[in-house]
């Protein structure tokens, strides 16, 4: 078995976009010549290394260890090349994260690294797996409903689910709310089919309370300013800031969220990559 290791640079820069008119335009090649590449490189390997879902693009199972081994291949190349002339490597280490991470966990730790020493990807939980099982990150923040056994996952961090309620409400004396107590409300809820949304929905629907949507929002940041607005109220993550004028109750009968960090097996033999490990624990501790 032969592999070109152009074939295998062009593949990671087409895991990078899943999209064979982007690739083709940073590698600066027409788009068939990325095509013949790829088949090419199938061929040699003998898997398909992408499929089509709908009008994605996504990639196999071997084709993420492809890309993966592609970009663990380059980093090593870039490397060497760089003692090699004396000089000091600045590739960076690639965190994948959703909004709510971002904004609510990660800042420490991203102000407190150089630029250049720190690349990020906003993304759900989805895409943050596939992009670390790629290589195209080395580490992944998220909430995770089920644990993958391909990876090395550990706690980052756990918070209650809360509920936002103006200060003048009925429930804003409580100490703590159950799911009943929201019998007859309207909720501020994220869209249908995201997990947060279905988990609630089913706890709900579990618990007998008879509640209503008042307006379906995308992120905890619009849902809870919505919430201050008054348009309803709503369940988040305990990391959410309380807006001004609200109160938030720990929802007794709902589990607690727990964000985990993912990564390779050997991710951490990457001194950079120990080492922002080691902020990203620190930072929550």
């Amino acid at each position: 078995m032969t592999v070109s290791a152009d074939a295998l640079a062009a593949f990671a820069v087409f895991a990078d976009h899943l999209n064979f008119t982007r690739a083709a335009a940073e590698l600066h090649i027409s788009q068939p010549a990325l095509h013949v590449k790829i088949r090419k490189l199938a061929a040699e390997l003998g898997r398909p290394l992408y499929h089509r879902d709908g009008r994605r693009l996504v990639l196999t199972t071997d084709g993420e260890a492809v890309a993966r081994f592609a970009r663990t291949h380059d980093e090593r190349l870039t490397q060497f090349l760089s003692e090699f002339a004396g000089a000091t490597a600045t590739r960076p280490v690639v965190l994948a994260a959703g909004q709510g991470a971002y904004l609510y966990l990660l800042g420490d730790t991203i102000r407190t690294m150089q630029p250049t020493r720190l690349r990020l990807i906003n993304c759900d939980h989805r895409q943050m797996l596939s992009a670390v099982r790629s290589g195209q990150a080395h580490l992944g923040v998220s909430v995770l409903d089920v644990l993958p056994d391909d990876l090395t996952v550990t706690e980052l961090t756990t918070f209650p689910q809360v509920l936002l309620v103006p200060a003048g409400h009925r429930l804003a004396r409580r100490r703590r709310v159950t799911l009943p107590d929201l019998d007859g409300e309207a909720l501020v809820v994220p869209p249908q089919h995201r997990p947060q949304r279905m988990q609630l929905e089913q706890s709900l629907r579990a618990a007998g309370a008879d509640w209503s949507v008042a307006v379906e929002a995308e992120g905890w940041p619009l849902i809870s300013h919505f919430a201050a607005l008054g348009v309803g109220l709503a369940i988040v993550n305990g990391c959410v800031p309380t807006p001004p004028g609200m109160e938030a109750k720990p929802v007794a009968d709902l589990p607690p969220v727990t964000y985990h960090v993912v990564h390779q097996p050997s991710a951490p033999d990457d001194p950079r990559v120990a080492a922002l490990l080691e902020r990203l624990h620190g930072s929550t501790r």
